[in-house]
């Protein structure tokens, strides 16, 4: 994991890793700070992605992975954030033992939280949160563009934090579907753009306001939104 944005939060285990390796594989949030400070003969292999747009298809991630282990090199599969959490990197581990690769995992600091932390807000505070719900919002709209098979009264009837990672598309389904189960409008939200970066930026509203007032300033991913009392905690 290289943890959100700023190669400062990069555990060390994974530097002294990456320090060592023969390959990096690395996807679009991985820092071109971070990327700097790699071995000079390393190679470097790009595998992002992005909403409708995938560099490589995952079974050619996988099979990238396999082939250079196999080809004697020590390889290290970066990924933004923590690659246990909606990063496929159980897919990869996977893939890589199948096929007799030994693999060792170093997890990141998880963008889920490190990010609103980044802007003040704590997913947790006694009085206002004590639990905490991570969603993709890829899980919330089906590829038709209907709302997809969420649990959108759980989600809405929860007491504490909801937090959507990659979920700025989907903006507008997660809005209706929270209000349409009952959430309160005025429940707060804040997102944060580019979280542990110069180009970091927040946005706040209430839920039913939230979506138009993302599309006026002009949302992009990556950005972690945050749905709860706690988002009103969140500072520019």
């Amino acid at each position: 994991g290289a943890g959100p944005g700023d190669p400062g939060l990069l555990t060390l285990r994974a530097w002294s890793l990456l320090q060592q390796a023969d390959a990096v594989v690395y996807d679009r949030l991985v820092s071109d700070g971070l990327m700097a400070l790699l071995p000079a003969d390393c190679s470097r292999h790009y595998v992002g992605k992005t909403s409708g747009y995938h560099s490589l298809p995952q079974p050619e991630i996988n099979r990238l992975l396999v082939e250079h282990a196999q080809a004697g090199r020590r390889v290290v599969r970066l990924k933004g954030g923590d690659p246990f959490l909606f990063g496929r990197g159980g897919e990869e581990v996977a893939a890589c033992r199948e096929a007799g690769v030994e693999v060792s995992v170093i997890p990141g600091v998880t963008s889920a939280f490190a990010v609103p932390a980044a802007a003040g807000i704590p997913v947790t505070h006694r009085g206002q949160s004590r639990q905490v719900t991570v969603i993709t919002g890829h899980d919330a709209v089906s590829p038709g563009g209907l709302p997809a098979d969420l649990d959108w009264a759980a989600l809405a009837r929860g007491r504490g934090t909801l937090v959507v990672l990659m979920g700025v598309s989907a903006l507008p389904t997660i809005r209706a579907g929270l209000l349409g189960a009952g959430m309160d409008p005025a429940t707060p939200v804040a997102i944060v753009e580019n979280g542990w970066t110069p180009a970091q930026r927040v946005t706040t509203g209430a839920l039913d306001e939230i979506a138009d007032r993302a599309r006026e300033r002009g949302v992009e991913s990556p950005a972690v939104i945050v749905i709860g009392d706690v988002a009103g905690h969140a500072r520019p």
